[in-house]
């Protein structure tokens, strides 16, 4: 499916039938060659803005997948770059990707840091966490951050409900939650519960200054409006 390289119909059925942590060990050794990872469009949009606010010491990945996002972590931190997951199997692909960086396997809900990052970032992955968990998410973070520390992330502006995605994330969202509630174990994946305005306040909730740029070179919607931001949350502090 999606590339003859990538997972079969059953595959994927397998995988959603599992757990969140299962489910991406059995998707790991063709996730690459999935949607799911985070587009070179974005990876590198979100490079060029940070380049400017930096050069930073040390970076974490937050739940890293299959470390694509080390091509934003790698020309922009001085220092050893890390990243972060729970499953196994997507920690033993980033490793064979990027041999050189460091790899951790911990519960991104209960980060095992602190005061050791000076950038941080995220792709793709806060609807893996339903809004009650971005608490102790953004906790976590900023405990991991030193002062004046930064974590950053992309966040898509919600399609239009005139637009075919508008309805396919709905129906995909409502699948999942009937899923979640005759099934078990869960598998929480949602591309609705992360709203920019929610995000904000669970942000500065947890101690950050927040602030949002647009990711231009992503394009603009027919409002006007840009079709990603990239948020920007510094710890408070000195460096």
């Amino acid at each position: 499916m999606f590339s003859p390289q990538g997972p079969s119909l059953r595959e994927l059925a397998i995988q959603a039938l599992s757990s969140v942590e299962r489910g991406y060990d059995l998707l790991a050794p063709k996730f690459d060659h999935t949607p799911f990872r985070t587009p070179e469009s974005i990876l590198d949009a979100v490079a060029d803005a940070l380049r400017p606010l930096g050069p930073f010491g040390r970076g974490m990945d937050v739940c890293c997948g299959t470390g694509a996002g080390m091509r934003v972590l790698q020309p922009l931190c001085q220092a050893r770059i890390t990243g972060v997951d729970f499953s196994t199997g997507m920690l033993a692909q980033a490793h064979s990707t990027h041999p050189d960086a460091e790899w951790i396997r911990a519960d991104v809900l209960a980060l095992p840091f602190a005061g050791a990052f000076d950038l941080a970032v995220s792709f793709g992955a806060l609807g893996h966490f339903l809004p009650a968990e971005r608490p102790a998410l953004f906790a976590g973070v900023y405990r991991a951050l030193r002062p004046g520390g930064l974590f950053a992330f992309p966040i898509g502006a919600p399609p239009p409900i005139t637009s075919a995605w508008y309805w396919a994330l709905l129906g995909f969202d409502l699948t999942m939650r009937v899923r979640n509630a005759v099934w078990r174990p869960r598998f929480v994946m949602y591309y609705r519960t992360c709203a920019l305005d929610a995000v904000h306040n669970d942000l500065t909730a947890a101690g950050f200054i927040v602030k949002t740029v647009p990711l231009a070179a992503l394009g603009r919607r027919e409002d006007g409006s840009p079709r990603c931001r990239l948020v920007l949350a510094r710890r408070t502090g000195t460096p």
